[in-house]
This record gives C-alpha cells, structure tokens and sequence, in this order.
C-alpha cells in the first residue's frame, strides 16, 4: 500500500491504461494488497495459475487453494503495461502487467470445482463473465475501497485480536441464526482450542449467489447481534471475498485467508463452501468433502481445522446434537430456509429458537424497504 499522496500522484501519471474493476475483481485487488491472499502479491502468471488449477500449490511449492487472476478482454493490456484499476471512478491500485494467456478453462474448472457444467455457480462465472485472457502482475495499493461494511486490514486485525491464545475463525455468506450461535460459541470447548480461546466471526460481505441477501443487508445482521450477544469472547469482522463455491478447494482458500487474519483455527461446517446444481438441485459436493480435505491438508496450511457439531433443536433439551437427541429420543424441532423467508415476507412470527429477534427485525426492515 501506498499512503504518500505525493507518490501515489506520481505513480497515476505513470500508468499507460486505466480500467474499471468489476464488484468481483475488487475484492480481489482488495485482498491482493493488502496481504490477505499473501504470498501472492499480485495476480498469477501462467506457471502458477497452471500450478494451482493442476496440484494445489504454488511454483513456490506453498500450497493455494484457487486461481487468483485478472480476467480481460481488452487488447490494450498486454506484458510490460502499467495499469490504473479503478472502482467507480476512483483509482484503488496499480497492475504492472507480467504475463497476458489464455487459460485453460474447462480443466480449471474440472480441477478447480470438480465439474464442467455451467449448473456449476464458478464454473459459469469463469465461462460466461471472465474474459477470454487472464494477466498476471504486481498489485500495488492507493486507497481501500470505500464500502458500506468496513473491512480491516490482516494487518489492521491482527493487531486487535488477543495475543497468545488460539483463534479460531467461523465462516458464514447468510444472516447467523441461532444454530449458527450455537454451533461457534461451543466450537471453543473443542480439545484442540485452548481454555481460552476466541472466535472470530468473519463473514464473506462480498459477492455470493444471486439469491443470497445482499452484503449490507448481511452487515447490519451482524452488526445488531454483535451488540445483542456482547460476548467477549467473539470478535467480529468483515471479509471482502467474492464467493466460488467450490467446496473442498475453497475451504483450503478460507483457511489461507484466515490465516493471513491472525486465526489459528477454522470452523469446518457440514457442505462448507457447497451448492447445488441450477438445473437438478443434486449436490455437487459430499456433506463432509471439504471437512475431509481440509483434515488432509491442513499441516501444510498451517491451521487447524475444527468440525463442526451437527446440533438440532428439541423441545426438551433446546440444542444438542443429533446422535444425543437420536439416543435420547428427544423431539426435533426443524424450519427450513425455504419456510423461514416465507413466514419473514407473510410477517408471521418466528421462533426465538431459530433466529435472534435482532436478526429477524433487519432483515423485516430491509423486506419491506426493497422495491417489489
């Protein structure tokens, strides 16, 4: 990051081209430099996009999750270009272009996601939006985005959470209800964490699914059961990451951000990072594929991971998990998502045992606000 206004002037005028970033480039740019995608310093050359897509690594040898690349179409972008990246107008960072290739994108996506069919979310994304070229290049930093949710700096964060005690990090892209609540909070009596161990709750505020709620609308959730909760031993904040849904590839990604954040340990939920077919609704990944391949792979990572408990609601017992409520034959109390949006539009009441008042009241609010 630059922070002299005097150099940052000197580096604009410097530029040959200047382009507008699309919401997904800039969370990218964003977590370029400023040391989230760290090592990488810049978008992938050739050899280590291949590498990645190919064997889960660098050329380095340091393993990574997904292709970091800039996608173009546009001709005036080629090696030995220096290019102005903006957002709305305002200038966010410099590209010195190193490499410009054209990838291969049905094995990235047959590596990368497990699948070449556009019902894939990534895989469409990669096919009908990218452009047909990727370039590689040092990003080097002017000024944050300016967003509606603030997010901080690995660097920033680091420096707020507590020193020498195990961090461990929860990944959420929707509103947290009260499994998700439960399911962090009693993350922290798992036998790897010690005694006194922190959450850092740290959502994806970026771009998801076209269904999901939209970022700022998740920001004002949090920010309300933030105040409601006042626990202190989970800290809040704010990812700009654009979503692949890619399943076990992109858990070992969460991981390496995570890490970069100052977190010693990860949250692994049941079909993390998964999404189902446009066309069939079938599953794309196993309930415990990425749970399984962050296991393998987390030594090389170098964070821990923690499964997530698979807790129900009963009558008797408010939440325990499914194998006590199973042996104990407790009454299971179930809403599903689809249910829940229904009753949040009808405006009928919904169970304190599921979503938090706070919760619930936002996002009524925001229903009722948004244009028919």
């Amino acid at each position: 990051m630059v922070f002299d206004n005097a150099v940052k002037n000197e580096l604009t005028s410097s530029c040959d081209y200047e382009v507008e970033l699309d919401e997904r480039q800039l969370c990218d740019v964003e977590l370029l430099m400023q040391g989230g995608f760290s090592p990488l310093d810049g978008y992938m050359d050739e050899a280590d996009y291949k590498s990645v897509v190919n064997d889960l690594k660098l050329t380095n040898g340091l393993i990574f999750g997904l292709p970091v690349v800039y996608d173009t179409n546009d001709p005036n972008i080629v090696p030995g270009k220096r290019v102005l990246l903006k957002y709305n107008r305002v200038p966010i960072a410099i590209m010195d272009v190193t490499s410009k290739y054209i990838p291969n994108k049905v094995l990235e996506a047959k590596k990368c996601y497990g699948t070449t069919t556009i019902e894939h979310p990534a895989v469409s994304m990669i096919t009908t939006e990218r452009g047909k070229y990727y370039c590689g290049g040092k990003i080097t930093g002017l000024n944050v985005p300016a967003r509606e949710f603030p997010c901080k700096s690995p660097e920033l964060l680091r420096s707020e959470l507590p020193s020498d005690v195990d961090i461990v990090a929860f990944q959420c892209r929707n509103p947290i209800h009260r499994a998700h609540y439960e399911l962090f909070t009693r993350a922290l009596d798992d036998k790897s964490l010690k005694p006194n161990a922190v959450v850092l709750v740290h959502p994806t505020c970026g771009p998801t699914q076209p269904d999901d709620i939209p970022g700022i609308v998740r920001y004002k959730t949090y920010e309300v059961l933030k105040e409601q909760t006042n626990n202190p031993r989970i800290f809040w904040a704010y990812l700009p990451y654009s979503m692949h849904m890619a399943g076990p590839r992109e858990a070992i990604q969460h991981m390496i951000i995570r890490k970069n954040y100052g977190c010693t340990h990860f949250i692994i939920g049941r079909d993390m990072a998964g999404c189902k077919s446009s066309l069939d609704g079938n599953d794309f990944y196993g309930a415990y594929d990425a749970q399984d391949f962050a296991i393998l792979n987390s030594e090389l990572v170098g964070v821990t991971p923690v499964p997530s408990l698979n807790l129900v609601y009963t009558a008797e017992e408010d939440y325990v998990t499914a194998d006590y409520a199973k042996e104990k034959g407790l009454t299971i109390k179930n809403l599903s998502g689809t249910k829940f949006r229904q009753m949040l539009r009808a405006g009928d009441e919904i169970p304190t045992w599921f979503a938090f008042e706070s919760v619930v009241k936002v996002l009524r609010e925001e229903a009722q606000a948004a244009p028919n």
